[in-house]
């Protein structure tokens, strides 16, 4: 039996004093990568053409795995398309700010032209394309997800690109006057710190009314050499001088930032902190299924998340996290309040499939207690 401790008592109260009746909405941009998901579930036994039982877990995939290894015999799978989506930082976010009364554009890798899906959902926003998107192949279980990444154009995407593609007046025309600007994910982009460079160089001294966040999803840096990731992250410390850089990163994210400190494996609190003290950044957001951690240079606040054993969808929760975080920056909540606004709209999305509007993130916080088991 799960309750919420006081710390998250008093956070929940607190967002459900913050949180306005109705947004305003506004202007945010998200760039730089682009995805197109494949929706999958793996078939454990069918028993007709049209009946079959889904492999219900990602512990019940390894094991099938782990069996074969030892049997050293090969293994197949059959999988099941269940739907085609965009995907990737841009799009996750782009769909919940839209969703959420505000008008997103979009600077990433569409394809050229923009390929359907991404005219399809989001062609009423701005957007401009850097080149190809990538393909996933994202496989659905109850305790977690597989994602088979085919990566497009943001593996070689840098600042010289973006000008020459986008430009850098329209960049600014987009940025100038927003709310926030959202990137992701630098696993994904390794001349990312590079783009930085360009816009804290080059974009940001033209702008006359800058964003006041950067929210900045790092991704699963393992992918990165550990001296390419080092000399990054001086480049993000330095971005943080012009703006106010937010990294959000996930449980497995954090820790590997924690050992690049120095910090081998221990509590999720403890590696937040490592984790910040390393970046040189605002604020440090880890995210996981349990509690969500925020750390700045006077604190770090911590808020339970009311789990559900009925999941709909969990591929790109932690984008729905992001998008929740980057909505408590726009409307100045408090470091607590932000992390219950991302929990909620996480919470929404793993419920539901779908992001949620922000009626329905008002009901779920005033709910959010009675979400946890034994209330």
């Amino acid at each position: 039996m799960t309750r919420p401790d006081e710390a998250t008592r008093q956070a929940v109260d607190s967002c459900r004093d913050e949180l306005p009746e109705t947004v305003d909405g506004g202007r945010v941009v998200f760039g730089f990568d682009g995805y197109i998901d494949r929706v999958r579930e793996f078939v454990s036994e069918r028993q007709s053409a049209t009946a079959y039982e889904r492999l219900p877990t990602l512990s019940a995939f390894a094991e099938r795995v782990n069996d074969s290894v030892e049997a050293e015999s090969s293994l197949t799978f059959e999988w099941i398309q269940d739907g085609v989506r965009t995907g990737g930082h841009t799009s996750h976010l782009t769909r919940a700010f839209g969703e959420f009364g505000y008008d997103p554009a979009i600077v990433g890798c569409l394809g050229d032209p923009p390929e359907d899906p991404f005219v399809d959902e989001f062609g009423e926003f701005p957007l401009e394309t850097l080149g190809d998107p990538g393909y996933t192949d994202a496989v659905e279980f109850d305790d977690g997800k597989l994602m088979l990444s085919e990566i497009g154009g943001s593996m070689t995407l840098d600042w010289a690109d973006i000008e020459t593609k986008v430009g850098r007046d329209r960049l600014a025309e987009l940025v100038d006057g927003t709310e926030l600007l959202g990137i992701g994910y630098w696993s994904e982009m390794p001349e990312l710190p590079d783009v930085v460079r360009g816009l804290r160089e080059d974009l940001w001294p033209t702008l006359s009314s800058p964003p006041e966040t950067l929210l900045l999803d790092p991704g699963d840096l393992r992918k990165r050499e550990p001296a390419v990731v080092a000399a990054g992250i001086d480049r993000v410390s330095s971005l943080d001088d012009a703006v106010d850089v937010v990294v959000s990163a996930n449980r497995y994210e954090t820790r590997y930032l924690a050992q690049l400190a120095g910090v081998e494996e221990t509590d999720f609190e403890t590696e937040a902190r490592a984790a910040f003290d390393h970046l040189g950044v605002s604020r440090f957001v880890g995210h996981g299924i349990d509690a969500a951690h925020l750390v700045d240079e006077k604190e770090a606040v911590s808020v339970q998340v009311p789990r559900t054993d009925d999941p709909v969808l969990t591929t790109s929760s932690g984008d729905h996290f992001n998008a929740g975080l980057a909505l408590g920056h726009v409307l100045g909540l408090s470091k607590a309040s932000t992390l219950v606004v991302g929990n909620a709209v996480a919470g929404h999305f793993v419920r539901n499939g779908t992001p949620p509007t922000y009626d329905e993130i008002r009901s779920f916080v005033s709910e959010y207690l009675e979400l946890f088991d034994g209330l």
